[in-house]
């Protein structure tokens, strides 16, 4: 099987990049950058079905791993940091493990992405667990790092995903749902850090945000699990409580301040009159899906 990826090939839209004014040069990036957008709608479906695999087992206390070097371990870690904060959910609930370690995610280290015993001491730190989803990100898809990973992901029986740009990824094999954003050949030869890594920002947005969609850290399109943890939060989270509950922001800000800015259960308190105390066993009892004990107050009624 051929695995050379074609991220790697010349792209004849931009071989006189170099000789170009400054705005034809933005404008090829950004033509090019089009295609990413286009590959990543061609794997709507697998990202779905990706979706679905993280969110059961976010259900049943697992947690979602990404593994990557160079540029897709970056993002990796990335969407795994923000996680935290845009959904209050633990540190450990994703992860984001780069080849090299910590220090490469400013500083490029020899060798971490052909590194199989690299992937094993990461991989062996983790316990994974047949509840855990690992995800690989490789733009080619081939390095010895995410593949060695997913071979050992396949081998403790959790799910797998891949997330490349290469249709004849070596980690195709070990993927329970392979998504495969085909974008192309890059504006600069082999610069993976543009349009594969554009796509794979998207697509691990589209991974965890969906998913915590689905395990209720969202009411109607609301982030209302979001840590105030600053004063543009804190305002976002009054102007959130104001609107579901239907109150004054004034109110929902007062509200919100005797009570930790518990957005949920503060709602509850003010559309229902809930104790706070009350609010949380609801809440609780319905795995924290605020719709879910709108519904329970309402059949109850």
């Amino acid at each position: 099987m051929n695995n050379f990826s074609d991220t790697e090939k010349l792209n004849i839209n931009t071989e006189n990049i170099d000789v170009s004014s400054t705005l034809d040069i933005v404008k090829m990036i950004n033509n090019e950058d089009f295609n990413a957008v286009y590959a990543v709608q061609k794997c709507l479906p697998d990202i779905a079905k990706a979706v679905d695999i993280i969110s059961e087992n976010f259900n049943n206390g697992g947690r979602l791993i990404y593994f990557g070097a160079g540029t897709s371990g970056r993002l990796g870690v990335l969407d795994a940091s923000e996680c935290p904060p845009t959904f209050s959910v633990p540190e450990t609930m994703v992860v984001g493990i780069i080849a090299g370690g910590d220090i490469a995610l400013r500083h490029a280290v020899e060798g971490a992405e052909d590194s199989n015993d690299g992937a094993k001491i990461d991989f062996e730190k983790l316990n994974i667990s047949k509840n855990d989803t690992v995800a690989a990100i490789s733009a080619s898809g081939n390095a010895n790092y995410v593949v060695e990973v997913l071979k050992l992901a396949k081998n403790t029986g959790c799910k797998t995903i891949a997330v490349t740009s290469n249709e004849n990824a070596k980690t195709k094999e070990f993927a329970d749902v392979f998504i495969c954003a085909k974008t192309g050949a890059e504006a600069i030869s082999g610069s993976t850090r543009m349009k594969a890594g554009t796509a794979q920002k998207l697509i691990l947005n589209m991974l965890t945000t969906s998913s915590m969609v689905k395990v209720g850290k969202v009411y109607k399109n609301y982030m209302i699990d979001v840590k105030p943890t600053n004063i543009k939060l804190k305002n976002r989270a009054v102007k959130i409580v104001a609107k579901i509950a239907e109150v004054s922001e004034n109110i929902a800000q007062k509200t919100l301040a005797e009570n930790d800015f518990k957005i949920k259960p503060v709602i509850l308190n003010l559309k229902h009159g809930l104790e706070i105390a009350e609010a949380e066993r609801l809440l609780a009892e319905n795995n924290g899906v605020l719709r879910k004990v709108f519904e329970q107050i309402e059949k109850e009624k």
